[in-house]
């Protein structure tokens, strides 16, 4: 460690100086140091970046009820006379306080595209050619008469889809009617017109469009291919909503699930806390509309195979924001919150929150195991709100485990304070945060080697290598923040028994919407790319294994020596051991890893290797897998591998155990 410590310089990570020829690592394969946690390796979602509306939320109308701060943006209005009137805005406020705006279009003789309204979608809309589009639209006809013409249009404004639309009921009471039609071309940048024809009047509200081919072609449901993406990785959890939009700006903007179940335009709107959190990435159009809830939060960890790990808020605003708390005598709503979300999510349909899901469609429990409580929370303050959760949830839900905020750094007066309370506490588990420059990563590849094994189990639950610096706007997701990540995740998983679960974070970006910056995968309006980071993480969650053995040299640790960092498990359900080096230096390194305590190895298996040309590469949209793994057949002899390892790369070695 002192060596490497001394070679890192601002220009990269690379060992300067030459290496030995051949290394020596022995893997004490029948030593089983501790279990993997099914849940080791998961992902962290947040509506950052266009996560959700005008991401894996495939909704491609903004503003769909009217409800930003400004009711019309997202829309433009289309007409070729001015008259008074035509298109109102309405605010029903006390009749349906969730959902209060709508629309009220008076049309006269209205025909050949005199008046209309143009939708903007996303930073425009992904459209594919082929690909079936359903439009619906909630309604009220006061004088019936009025139809809508459809229109999808390519950036140059000519016609790509269309269909039409004849409110066929009246009444009073709000109404539902869909139509589809298919595009004939792909458009990146698309709108959406509607064109009103005939002489009437008529209420809009929820007027929607969403591509056919969503996530299990559920009707209004997720982006595939961004959801695709997070399958492959076959991740052990799925932590939601998020993490500062579960504390709000304010508490006022804080995130409240229960607003954001039930029928979609029961869900009550609020702005996103990244609306304009940067001064450098300014979005006013940021919104939550909760198409995305809680309901479909599990529903989507259910799909993908991985464990539910909502975070709810603890009665605290951001304290870099407004720093706001609720009196501890006024607790108690936050507290039944946690509760009634125990029940939403594992109640018989007989209880009331167990039922409420069940009538979304799901009568079967979703088994969650884990909640957290609060989110980059600190100070006393904290402390004295999480044990009156803690209190709560475990005298009636002994069996759920809590996941508790150790702050915003890895270090300092803060964390030490909080790490010294909650141990104090034998909360279940310590989430930690690392967003730090890549040479962090590498000299702390050791950090859990001392931890407790008999205290709290540790989340690392925001972590990623910054390149230039902590929410700077130059931060690359390059082949140098990588590999320093891949070289700490050895350190993680070789401390097994004390780190359950870990996740990169932020999870998206949209390249023409993001605030923060780097991100695992990003995607524009048709497309979507893992980073160079995107593939480590998948190395380590696809090659998890079950059971933690020793991997030495000179019988220590491997944590920089010569600019190796590496780790080892076996996978007993597949009877395989698997490998993981990292090396870090600027030389190609022959490596043999001496195997004990197995009788015999098959005489050939594989290495998968990620191998960047140099620290600076990234993948694009041009080119999304110029950092990918590439795998091929290693030879092995007897109880020896030998493996050649390419300059500035992560191995993961894969052999049967005879």
């Amino acid at each position: 460690m002192k060596y490497l410590k001394s070679s890192l310089t601002a220009a990269g990570l690379l060992l300067a100086g030459a290496l030995s020829a051949q290394t020596a690592f022995h893997v004490k394969a029948g030593e089983v140091k501790g279990e993997v946690q099914p849940t080791m390796w998961g992902l962290f979602f947040e509506d950052i970046n266009f996560g959700a509306d005008g991401g894996i939320y495939a909704e491609l109308i903004k503003n769909r009820s009217f409800e930003f701060y400004q009711p019309l943006m997202g829309w433009k209005i289309q007409r070729k006379e001015f008259n008074e009137g035509e298109i109102l805005v309405q605010n029903r406020g006390n009749e349906n306080p969730a959902n209060p705006r709508y629309i009220t279009v008076t049309a006269k003789d209205a025909k050949d595209k005199s008046l209309g309204m143009t939708n903007e979608g996303f930073r425009g809309m992904g459209i594919k050619k082929g690909n079936r589009y359903d439009f619906s639209v909630m309604y009220r006809q006061q004088e019936p008469g009025v139809k809508l013409r459809l229109e999808l249009i390519n950036a140059k404004g000519e016609k790509i889809g269309e269909g039409e639309l004849i409110p066929n009921q009246s009444g009073a009471d709000w109404k539902k009617q869909s139509i589809s039609f298919v595009s004939n071309a792909e458009e990146p940048k698309a709108k959406f017109n509607i064109w009103f024809e005939g002489t009437g009047k008529i209420d809009l509200d929820m007027i929607s469009l969403f591509p056919e081919d969503t996530w299990k072609k559920r009707p209004g449901g997720m982006r595939a291919d961004m959801i695709q993406l997070l399958a492959d990785m076959k991740p052990g959890f799925l932590r939601f909503p998020g993490g500062c939009i579960v504390e709000g700006r304010d508490l006022a903007t804080r995130y409240q699930w229960k607003k954001t179940i039930g029928p979609i335009e029961e869900r009550q709107m609020i702005v996103n806390r990244w609306n304009t959190e940067f001064v450098h990435r300014l979005t006013p159009d940021y919104f939550q509309t909760f198409g995305l809830g809680f309901f479909e939060y599990f529903q989507l960890a259910e799909d993908i195979g991985a464990e539910p790990l909502p975070i709810l808020n603890c009665g605290m605003a951001c304290q870099f924001n407004t720093a706001e708390v609720v009196p501890l005598n006024e607790l108690d709503e936050y507290v039944q919150d946690a509760l009634d979300l125990i029940e939403f999510a594992n109640g018989d349909v007989n209880t009331k929150w167990g039922k409420v899901r069940s009538d979304m469609g799901h009568p079967k429990p979703f088994n969650m195991k884990m909640i957290g409580v609060g989110n980059e929370n600190w100070g006393p303050q904290y402390i004295e709100r999480l044990k009156i959760f803690t209190k709560a949830l475990k005298d009636k839900y002994p069996e759920i485990k809590i996941v508790s905020s150790s702050g915003t750094d890895p270090n300092g007066d803060r964390f030490d304070y909080l790490n010294t309370e909650l141990r104090r506490m034998n909360t279940d588990i310590i989430d930690e945060h690392y967003y730090r420059a890549p040479e962090w990563f590498l000299q702390n590849a050791a950090r859990y080697d001392s931890y407790d094994r008999k205290g709290p189990k540790i989340f690392a639950g925001e972590y990623a290598a910054q390149s230039d610096r902590i929410a700077s706007p130059n931060n690359k997701n390059n082949w140098k923040t990588a590999i320093a990540e891949a070289a700490f995740l050895t350190g993680l998983e070789r401390n097994a028994d004390v780190v359950v679960m870990a996740s990169y974070a932020p999870l998206f970006a949209h390249a023409d919407g993001w605030q923060w910056t780097p991100d695992l995968i990003w995607v524009n309006n048709l497309n979507a790319y893992g980073t160079p980071n995107y593939y480590v993480q998948k190395l380590f969650s696809t090659n998890k294994g079950t059971h933690v053995v020793p991997l030495l040299l000179n019988n220590d640790a491997v944590t920089g020596q010569n600019g190796y960092y590496a780790s080892a498990v076996i996978d007993k359900k597949a009877g395989e051991l698997v490998i993981k080096v990292v090396n870090t230096s600027d030389k190609a390194q022959n490596a043999d890893f001496l195997i004990d305590g197995v009788k015999k190895l098959a005489s050939s298996g594989k290495l998968i290797e990620l191998h960047g040309e140099n620290l600076e590469e990234v993948n694009s949209f041009e080119n999304a897998v110029a950092v990918s793994p590439k795998q091929r057949e290693i030879k092995v002899k007897g109880r020896k591998i030998t493996a050649a390892l390419k300059p500035s790369s992560l191995n993961v070695i894969r052999v049967k155990m005879m």
